[in-house]
């Protein structure tokens, strides 16, 4: 079974802490595209059918073989590069990249469930405003929390903390919110490649 990983997927704790359960889920792709994050979901999908005893379809047996091989036998200088994670010169390393799609993807539904009344300037500097105010009062508090607090559920602070925990930067200025919320967020890099 081949699921792509959609652009808003990120990996954020469910309610009670815990990270995506056993069944294959959203996160869960096999063998898609190129570059780090088709290789970061390559190893989640790796992980999660080890942790529930699934076996690897070939495909992803094959890719993990591949890389492991590349690392073992010295043709890469490390194991990033082995398993294609490296970011390309001057470009975002593959964990932050995953971190600001996260928080994009929680900016874009705090808009879409809160603000959809304001037009795209409104909505970044109602956003701006308040993330700069739970940045710095709330924020402080919930940082050091693995699960996300019960009396967010259904409230905008629900999306803030999922935006500052994905660990990208937040709070973010105006400017980029209008082009985070302007945007569906970043075509899969397949998609990408033949995009107009």
């Amino acid at each position: 079974m081949v699921k792509l990983m959609t652009a808003d997927a990120c990996p954020i704790a469910d309610d009670r802490g815990r990270f995506s359960g056993t069944d294959m889920n959203v996160h869960s792709f096999t063998f898609v595209g190129v570059g780090p994050m088709a290789a970061v979901g390559n190893l989640r999908e790796i992980a999660g059918r080890c942790q529930s005893g699934m076996p690897l379809d070939d495909a992803l047996a094959r890719w993990l073989a591949t890389s492991l091989d590349r690392f073992l036998h010295r043709r890469c200088s490390s194991i990033e590069d082995a398993f294609g994670l490296r970011a390309p010169r001057g470009g975002v390393p593959w964990w932050l990249e995953e971190a600001i799609r996260c928080r994009d993807a929680a900016l874009r539904e705090l808009a879409a469930r809160h603000f959809t009344e304001l037009s795209v300037a409104a909505r970044a500097r109602r956003i701006h405003s308040i993330a700069a105010r739970y940045g710095a009062s709330a924020w402080r508090h919930d940082r050091d929390s693995d699960a996300r607090p019960e009396r967010y559920r259904g409230t905008p602070s629900e999306f803030l903390w999922r935006a500052f925990k994905s660990g990208a930067p937040m709070p973010v200025c105006e400017r980029q919110l209008r082009n985070i919320l302007a945007s569906r967020g970043p075509l899969p890099r397949a998609a990408a490649a033949v995009a107009p």
